[in-house]
């Protein structure tokens, strides 16, 4: 049954929305959280357990030294305080894919806290204050078999795979986000594309939304316009795209705004997103703090980072991704929609070490941007996966700047390079790609090309030098492309002036 809304201006014409996101971020540890169990994306079912991550009788955990350590790096690029001592707790709650009936994670003592991040949004910057970024593990993953959903009511049975439980986690949490106003959909999407951005310039995940090692979860609520007092919250469960993303806040935000005008009152529960047709349904009533029974973990001692170690980490940070492409766009000329276009791509860490291998930034973009692009889409893969290197595009390109190739030839190098065949220079000597650079061969083609069109030779000697293109086509046919279409040019009207 589709849920009645409200036009998105009319909602904003009578609330206030206010926003919260939580973002679980995957890490890319080699082991578990609590034991030594591998974390491999896409092992066979249950083949990656052991008694820890099962929560056998007996089992005992021990903190992942790296986890703690990834943890303390996104804290302070996030620029929040990092606890002097904190520890874990146990978040009861039973779910088939708990295998222990609880989950392992901070409450009253996160590692991280009171942070921010800025993120600007039609030219305006919103501060996205950061309540807390805490480690916890990851739970399993339940697969409904049979139904027309894919999810548990209507199923006929269902699956559990426990490789995922136990992996670690970090959960950033925002404060509310209040004043965005018709943005707020906008703000919600850069705040998680800009986090994301973080993370991976980190280097502590892969943050694949596709493959769920980063998830959002979207709470929204409505106040009366202008009464500053937050309303009931729903929170909308894991949404693994940014552009899902905005168009959860907006259709949570017209669906609120129906509810309330119709008297009625918001449910303070989760919801499920669904991608295919853009709506939200309800999933379970929401479980305040009190509901989990958290209490400290017994089994863990607590976490207490030296501030020696915490200054050592800092020094380990990267450039701000943000102010990164701001300054690489000065720098390299790009303009805003070239940058826009090799950002959304993600082409801009290719590209920086194209141009540090020493190829001018607009050749580098236009190899990374246009040919190889194209082809990571028609493979089906990231523009990193596409199987060339910048030190092999830089190759090509000095070749392209030694005239030893032209674009069209440089595009079979590629083909060559993609197909294992060698350097660039062995490509070209195997499949004798190499321009022809003897005077002799490329007169003789013009002379051919001018005896099969005398009217375009006359109108040359005309002082038409624009006709010059007909004859420097034939003659670059004639060469199977390998002729330089500048010097065949110089030769044409040195002949006919």
């Amino acid at each position: 049954m589709s849920e009645t809304l409200i036009p998105f201006d009319d909602v904003l014409a009578s609330y206030d929305p206010a926003l919260g996101l939580e973002v679980h971020v995957e890490l890319n540890t080699v082991t578990k959280m609590f034991c030594g169990c591998p974390t491999e994306f896409g092992a066979a079912p249950n083949t990656q357990v052991c008694p820890t991550c099962l929560g056998l009788p007996g089992a005992m955990p021990v903190v992942n030294g790296k986890a703690v350590e990834s943890a303390i790096r996104i804290g302070l690029a996030l620029n929040c305080e990092i606890a002097e001592w904190c520890r874990f707790a146990r978040k009861n709650y039973f779910y088939p894919d708990m295998p222990k009936n609880f989950q392992t994670s901070q409450y009253d003592e996160p590692i991280c806290f009171e942070g921010y991040m800025d993120v600007e949004v039609d030219g305006e910057t919103f501060r996205v204050e950061i309540e807390r970024a805490h480690m916890e593990e990851d739970t399993g993953k339940s697969t409904h078999i049979g139904g027309a959903t894919g999810r548990i009511h209507g199923a006929d049975y269902s699956l559990v795979d426990y490789n995922r439980a136990g992996i670690p986690l970090i959960e950033i949490v925002t404060k509310p986000i209040v004043g965005a106003g018709a943005k707020a959909p906008d703000v919600a999407r850069a705040y998680v594309g800009q986090l994301r951005d973080l993370i991976l310039a980190l280097g502590v995940s892969d943050a694949r939304m596709e493959q769920g090692s980063i998830r959002a979860d979207v709470n929204l609520s409505l106040s009366p316009k202008g009464s500053g007092v937050l309303g009931t919250r729903t929170e909308t469960k894991n949404v693994n795209s940014l552009r899902s993303v905005e168009r959860a806040v907006r259709y949570e935000m017209s669906r609120h705004a129906a509810v309330l005008g119709a008297g009625e009152s918001i449910l303070q529960e989760t919801r499920h997103w669904h991608e295919d047709t853009g709506v939200t349904t309800s999933g379970r009533e929401k479980s305040d703090a009190e509901d989990y029974r958290y209490f400290p973990e017994p089994d863990l001692v607590p976490v207490a980072p030296s501030r020696e170690w915490v200054e050592e980490l800092r020094a380990t940070l990267p450039e701000n991704p943000t102010a990164k492409k701001t300054r690489l766009q000065a720098e390299y000329g790009f303009s805003d929609l070239e940058m826009r276009d090799v950002w959304a791509a993600g082409a801009l860490p290719l590209i920086e070490a194209t141009v540090a291998e020493g190829t001018a930034p607009q050749s580098a973009r236009k190899w990374w941007l246009a040919e190889l692009l194209r082809r990571a889409n028609d493979a089906g893969v990231e523009l990193a996966d596409v199987g060339v290197t910048p030190a092999q595009v830089a190759a090509v390109q000095a070749l392209v700047d030694a005239k030893t190739i032209n674009d069209k030839l440089a595009r079979q190098v590629f083909d060559g390079l993609l197909a294992g065949e060698g350097t660039p220079e062995e490509i070209i000597a195997a499949r004798g790609l190499a321009m022809v650079s003897d005077d002799g061969p490329l007169i003789a083609a013009i002379d051919e090309a001018l005896a099969a069109q005398p009217d375009i030779a006359d109108k040359i000697r005309g002082g038409n030098q624009a006709a010059a293109g007909a004859i420097i086509g034939a003659v670059m046919k004639a060469t199977r492309g390998q002729a330089d279409a500048g010097r065949v040019r110089e030769l044409i009207l040195e002949k006919l002036s």
